[in-house]
């Protein structure tokens, strides 16, 4: 059996949150909900400082206990690790996120940097998202997705011993709510392409203000990466790590200091 904190970036009420915490329940694990209160998808790497944070007791739809937060969802994690719930968990779960975090989608992403907080204070850590449509009309079935990702968070966290240290993995499940995955495989970050834009407006009052738009960012579909297997109907797991030194750059200036 596992302990797990599981959050994520949606607000605590969220169903693809709901959808995780049964799956792992049924595979006989432990699961603790610590949650943000409201939406705090796209926030990134949050950590709230300057004022104090809040956790109270709340209910999910199924009935079932849960905790929620003022704070990001890094925060929610932090508190929970630190021992504002007075308890002790052995992994990080952070999802089910409605839409795939791909590419440098996990540097903006409230799931991915949720997960990556676990990672920080040494906890096996995983992001799940579900690539579901654009402007799906009508509820979301997450409950393959959750099912699927409950399995390979578990396995995972069984062969954690393989790892030299706390592994922090991204999880991105196809949107096939009759389960028919064309299987699992381990990938690397693929290319994110975004289509922002940015619209300038008028308030009443004649200020102008901003709003960034665009279209739904699309992908390059290459053998091997997170995107591509998306499209060819794979449950993508890539692990992750968050030392973002360029080795090669680095290498370059050590050997010619002077170039």
């Amino acid at each position: 059996m596992l302990r797990i904190l599981l959050t994520n970036d949606d607000g605590v009420s969220a169903p693809g949150l709901l959808a995780m915490a049964q799956a792992l329940r049924k595979l006989e694990n432990e699961v603790t909900v610590l949650a943000p209160d409201h939406n705090w998808s796209a926030s990134g790497h949050v950590k709230t400082m300057y004022r104090p944070l809040r956790v109270s007791e709340t209910r999910l739809a199924d009935g079932s206990t849960a905790w929620k937060s003022d704070g990001a969802p890094s925060d929610c994690v932090a508190l929970a690790v630190m021992g504002a719930l007075e308890t002790s968990f052995d992994i990080v779960v952070s999802g089910i996120n409605p839409n795939a975090n791909i590419g440098l989608d996990v540097t903006y992403s409230g799931t991915v940097t949720a997960a990556m907080e676990g990672h920080i204070w040494g906890k096996p850590s995983f992001a799940v998202s579900m690539d579901a449509p654009e402007h799906f009309q009508g509820p979301l079935d997450f409950t393959s997705a959750a099912k699927a990702a409950a399995g390979i968070i578990t396995r995972l966290a069984e062969n954690n011993q393989k790892a030299q240290r706390a592994p922090l993995w991204n999880i991105n499940v196809p949107y096939r709510p009759d389960g028919g995955y064309a299987g699992e495989v381990f990938t690397r970050q693929g290319t994110r392409l975004y289509r922002d834009a940015l619209e300038k407006r008028l308030d009443p009052r004649g200020t102008p203000y901003y709003w960034i738009g665009g279209e739904a960012p699309t992908g390059i579909a290459e053998e091997g990466t997170d995107y591509g297997a998306l499209m060819d109907g794979f449950i993508s797991i890539t692990p992750l790590k968050m030392d973002m030194t360029d080795f090669e750059v680095l290498e370059v200036y050590r050997n010619h200091p002077g170039s």
